[in-house]
């Protein structure tokens, strides 16, 4: 059993923060050198990403539970007997 839902948007704008963490510690560390405008188009991508995601996760998730709450609530099946 989950015990909580899964949200890729979540995981998708984490992904693109830790990248921009990344790139950051990079730079200062001296393994690389990193304009300091480089990571702003990287996190609007990112985030735009994560909210299209999210968006469309919560319409499929609305979606489906309309379907399963019309779905199950029609007239007993009439036994004969």
């Amino acid at each position: 059993m989950l015990r909580h839902e899964f949200h890729p948007g979540r995981l998708i704008a984490g992904f693109f923060v830790t990248l921009a963490g990344i790139t950051y510690a990079g730079d200062a560390g001296g393994a690389w050198e990193t304009p300091w405008f480089a990571v702003i188009p990287m996190l609007t991508v990112g985030l735009c990403l994560a909210g299209a995601v999210g968006l469309l996760t919560r319409s499929v998730r609305r979606r489906r539970a309309a379907l399963g709450t019309r779905a199950g609530s029609g007239p007993e099946p009439e036994i004969p007997g």
